[in-house]
């Protein structure tokens, strides 16, 4: 059901949003998660057309938080948000419109959803 839905969705930042979501959310090996999920969602980014973003570990916190409320509660928006935020905040990357604005201004990211149970 996810791969169909990224695999359909023409938005690279919804594929990065979501795609690092479900990565982590199935938490796949005993180590190595979030490292490999960051590693894809990058993955994603650059195939989008976007540089890199770097969750740096100071917010850390921050991006567990986010992510716990994608998980428990099935609200992505928050998620989003801090992704956009990253991306906001690297004024050395030079885009118009960021990739993760895309997103978080696209879609809404919730248990609405149509089509998507978290």
């Amino acid at each position: 059901m996810f791969s169909v839905a990224l695999s359909e969705e023409k938005e690279p930042s919804v594929r990065v949003v979501l795609g690092h979501f479900i990565f982590v959310y199935i938490h796949p090996y005993m180590d190595g998660n979030g490292r490999t999920g960051r590693f894809l969602m990058n993955l994603m980014v650059a195939a989008g057309g976007y540089p890199w973003t770097v969750i740096p570990v100071e917010r850390r916190q921050e991006y567990m938080v986010s992510l716990e409320e994608a998980s428990s509660k099935q609200n992505i928006a928050p998620f989003a948000e801090f992704l956009a935020g990253l991306s906001n905040a690297d004024s050395r990357a030079k885009r118009p419109r960021s990739f993760l604005q895309q997103a978080n201004s696209r879609a809404p990211f919730n248990q609405h959803d149509q089509g998507l149970n978290y």
